[in-house]
């Protein structure tokens, strides 16, 4: 469901050459429904009707600024007791214009933060193996111990420290 009202939003969006303001807009939201426990409350409880997450949805919406195709797009979920599923609209409206200008994401997940040469090493590799643009999406994990995880797409290369200990370990116990 949420691809679908995704794809709708893109193609209208597309129609009318604001794809990237609503982007930016959904960022926005997005960003303030991670920061704020009541915010994402309003958003995934059921508890509320749809006219009071409608009233609460449009004020926060004014206050932000955010108006026009995406304020419309957002207060038409609210009206559908849609609202639960507005993470991930927007997660997918992001998915579709990435597509769109040839981009892809790469979840790379690091024991220690990366500096700015490591990070442009690395988006130069995946770049020049996907053939496409490539934005990096880091997550730090000291539980990893050292190495890394890259998730690319359906692949996945675990280069982890932590792994390669457990298949040391594993095949040490295998001898015995």
């Amino acid at each position: 469901m949420a691809g679908r009202y995704a794809t709708a939003l893109f193609e209208l969006a597309t129609g009318a050459g604001a794809v990237d303001s609503v982007k930016a807009d959904l960022d926005r939201l997005s960003a303030l429904i991670d920061e704020s426990a009541d915010l994402a409350r309003l958003v995934k409880s059921p508890v509320f009707s749809a006219d009071e997450q409608l009233k609460a949805i449009s004020a926060i919406l004014d206050q932000v600024g955010i108006s026009g195709l995406s304020g419309n797009f957002v207060k038409l979920v609210a009206q559908n007791r849609r609202l639960f599923a507005l993470p991930r609209m927007i997660s997918d409206y992001a998915a579709l214009v990435a597509a769109s200008r040839g981009e892809t994401t790469a979840q790379v997940t690091v024991a220690a933060p990366l500096g700015d040469a490591h990070l442009a090493t690395l988006k130069e590799a995946l770049a020049a193996q996907t053939g496409k643009d490539v934005k990096l999406d880091v997550t730090v994990d000291p539980s990893i111990l050292g190495g890394l995880i890259v998730k690319l797409g359906s692949r996945m290369v675990d280069a982890s420290l932590k792994t390669k200990l457990n298949s040391i370990r594993h095949a040490m116990k295998e001898v015995r």
